[in-house]
């Protein structure tokens, strides 16, 4: 099964998330840590190359977001409903005062949800390549592929649209070829499930909306940014726009576009280490 390869052996199980059936990997012992990612069909599998090297010292949470992946869609997935899923994915799984690491779209709804109290008590919060921290529009070829790939969704059009996500696809692919193949086959099938395609629109649609200062001005936690250099899809003056607008570190990671964590994973870990501050 595709899924099984594009997890990569790591350890899955299903929990009910106030009512929705929520997939989550989970690995490691030490402080907790949530990957929550991004606007992508598979879910969080995509954090795959990480999840190992990040269980080495801390206890490694990945779930799917409502509505992608494995887990089972919301009636409308806002800053809201997010919010208030990941306080109960807090409880059933037992995490209190995570550092919570948040990507690209889905990432926009986390970062309000916790800014307007409505999401978990976090000890640390990370944002990855978050288009609604600063000002931001789509680039147009990003809407053009992603609309071409949300209708027929291709293992062509995928190709098409990976190529503009990463610095270089072919060097992301030549990493590990079983588990490019795997993942790209997977979120490919997952493209063409209903509910997927309904809440990939949606996030499209809503979540590129800028959050104003005076709202992230309201995060109590620490708050860093994570950003590569060459993102093409959220430019990195994004990034530059938030921390100078608010104070926050910006760490940037070379040789990586909109997904470091998937490019140059190895950099991408050693950043959120540098970034993690000790817990207490």
């Amino acid at each position: 099964m595709v899924r099984e390869r594009a997890v990569a052996g790591l350890p899955v199980r299903a929990v009910e998330v106030g009512g929705t059936t929520t997939s989550v990997v989970e690995l490691g012992s030490g402080d907790p840590l949530v990957l929550l990612h991004g606007g992508i069909e598979c879910g969080g599998v995509t954090w795959a190359p990480v999840v190992r090297g990040l269980a080495t010292t801390h206890r490694v949470v990945v779930p799917d977001v409502p509505g992608l992946g494995e887990s089972a869609p919301v009636e409308n997935l806002d800053a809201g409903s997010l919010g208030r899923w990941l306080v109960r994915l807090m409880a059933v799984t037992g995490l209190d005062h995570p550092v919570l690491v948040v990507h690209s779209l889905v990432g926009s709804l986390a970062v309000r949800a916790v800014a307007a109290g409505v999401g978990p008590a976090v000890r640390q919060l990370v944002v990855c390549a978050v288009p609604a921290v600063g000002p931001y529009r789509m680039p147009v070829k990003l809407r053009y592929l992603a609309v071409r790939f949300a209708i027929r969704p291709t293992a062509a059009n995928a190709e098409r649209f990976d190529r503009f996500a990463f610095l270089d696809r072919d060097a992301v692919r030549a990493r590990d070829p079983e588990w490019y193949d795997a993942w790209a086959a997977y979120t490919q099938e997952r493209a063409g499930t209903p509910h997927v395609k309904r809440t990939m629109s949606k996030l499209i649609g809503s979540a590129t909306r800028r959050i104003p200062d005076v709202e992230l001005a309201a995060l109590s936690a620490p708050t860093a940014l994570l950003w590569g250099r060459d993102d093409r899809m959220v430019p990195l003056s994004v990034g530059e726009t938030a921390a100078r607008n608010q104070g926050w570190p910006l760490h940037v990671i070379d040789d990586s576009a909109h997904a470091p964590h998937l490019e140059q994973p190895e950099r991408f870990i050693q950043a959120l280490r540098d970034v993690m501050s000790p817990a207490g």
